[in-house]
């Protein structure tokens, strides 16, 4: 079957400013870019459609055309929550055109909602549930929609979900990601700026899933359990990147990449005997980053460790994170940088039972910490998140989901005067990091090091001037 599998634009920004996303951190879709290595495997034609892909967002229209000039029988969409509006719009402007192309809309948001999509958006054929590869694939190699677990689909009107598919159990049989498929890959796709030192950057993902429930975190796709790929497949993987794509950077986007221990010493040896020429960032959790872990890890090529923070209030922690304290992150940062390893932050405010003050504390524990970077999200409840449940007794919610994408306050907690209150104290607290003496002199100290994201942000500056600007009090005209 000919099929094309499309990543929707979405909205990544604020609501009437610039959506910088295409310049200042294109990432490749990786789920999308792991179905169709599936697919070919089984013999299926596959183009991606990256609509994040080039530096300027095209209009709906042109891509439209553009999936219709691959002539495809189906066309599948993987969709975040404040992707799914905008995939779905183009999927009702292909059915319009060619109504006899098979929709399929995949992803965590439908994992997390599930039936009631199809029952009101008309354009959408099928729903894959869960993890997409083998309900795709059977889809597409022409098996009948009722046998075909993790499938949601009419039978005469009436929508129709099938039993829930099993989990892969070994994830070392998925073939590598077809990062080919991309245009430009991966000279036109790049890493956060200031992350990485040598171009090209790539990505990866070498588990799925977390043994942990922290409660804003949706695991609506890959459910309780946690796989991982073993050392070797993870080795080989980045060969392939670093031979065939001359990648010297690559981001791991595991939620726990260190959660099991023996896999990542294996690895580390293998990358330490036998180096690649790639340095790669990860994240750990408190209590997965012991010093013998992280001096492995910097020996292997690692460059930046990220840290699930969340918050600097123990109370918000107990609620959202257990088992994490504030004493123990900063004992962590200081052995992480310690290694020589740079320590990046990973903040959210807004969180249920946030209050000025607990924003204020997070904010003095941020500046405490001597971070080497550190990004701070805005809460976003999504819907196959544990906080979903009780969002109505905590604050409320503007369920808009083209702004939740964690860049936008769409819920307020009880203990905050307002939506304008939560970014004025956001825009507080960025500039707070950014503009501090500490983190400058870091900043500068690596200045020539990191030539290659001063020249990617020169070229671009208007964009991210623009952006800046985002941060500045907005005035009354």
């Amino acid at each position: 079957m000919k099929i094309v599998l499309v990543h929707p634009a979405g909205s990544n920004w604020v609501p009437g400013q610039k959506d910088i996303t295409p310049v200042a951190n294109r990432m490749p879709p990786l789920g999308l870019l792991s179905m169709a290595a599936w697919l070919e495997k089984r013999g299926h034609q596959v183009d991606v459609y990256d609509c994040l892909g080039s530096e300027r967002l095209r209009p709906h229209a042109a891509i439209v055309r553009d999936i219709l000039d691959r002539r495809p029988e189906l066309v599948g969409f993987s969709a975040t929550t404040s992707g799914f509006l905008d995939g779905h719009e183009l999927a009702a402007a292909i059915k319009q055109k060619h109504p006899e192309i098979l929709t399929v809309f995949g992803g965590v948001h439908i994992s997390a909602l599930g039936a009631p999509l199809l029952e009101a958006y008309p354009a959408i054929d099928y729903l894959c549930m869960g993890e997409g590869e083998a309900t795709l694939a059977e889809l597409a190699d022409g098996n009948r929609p009722g046998a075909i677990d993790g499938l949601v689909w009419r039978d005469n009107g009436t929508v129709v979900t099938n039993p829930v598919r099993r989990l892969l159990p070994d994830l070392d049989q998925l073939p590598f990601p077809a990062y080919e498929k991309l245009d430009g890959f991966p000279q036109h796709y790049n890493l956060p700026l200031f992350s990485f030192i040598q171009p090209p950057g790539a990505t990866m993902v070498t588990s799925r899933g977390c043994p942990y429930q922290c409660s804003y975190c949706d695991r609506s796709v890959f459910k309780q359990g946690y796989r991982y790929n073993s050392a070797d497949y993870i080795y080989a993987h980045l060969r392939h990147l670093r031979e065939r794509f001359g990648v010297r950077h690559v981001n791991i986007y595991d939620d726990l990449f260190t959660a099991h221990r023996k896999r990542i010493v294996e690895l580390c040896t293998r990358l330490t005997e036998r180096p690649l020429g790639i340095q790669f960032n990860c994240a750990v959790r408190v209590g997965h980053a012991d010093d013998d872990l992280l001096e492995m890890l910097k020996a292997a090529g690692c460059l930046q460790v990220s840290l699930g923070i969340e918050s600097g209030d123990d109370a918000i922690m107990d609620r959202h994170k257990p088992g994490v304290h504030v004493e123990d992150v900063r004992k962590t940062v200081r052995r992480i940088q310690a290694c020589g390893l740079r320590a990046k932050g990973l903040f959210m405010m807004g969180l249920p039972g946030e209050t000025e003050a607990s924003i204020r504390r997070t904010s003095d524990f941020v500046m405490s910490l001597d971070l080497d970077d550190m990004n701070m999200s805005k809460f976003t409840p999504f819907h196959g998140a544990p906080a979903w449940q009780n969002l109505e007794e905590s604050g409320t919610l503007e369920e808009d989901w083209r702004q939740m994408n964690c860049l936008n306050f769409v819920f307020v907690p009880h203990g905050i005067a307002s939506r304008e209150a939560l970014d004025e104290l956001y825009n507080q607290h960025v500039k707070r990091f950014y503009s501090s003496p500490g983190w400058r002199r870091k900043f500068r100290r690596r200045l020539w090091e990191h030539r290659w994201s001063l020249w990617h942000l020169i070229r671009h500056l208007p964009d991210f001037i623009a952006a800046k600007n985002n941060f500045e009090p907005r005035k009354d005209h």
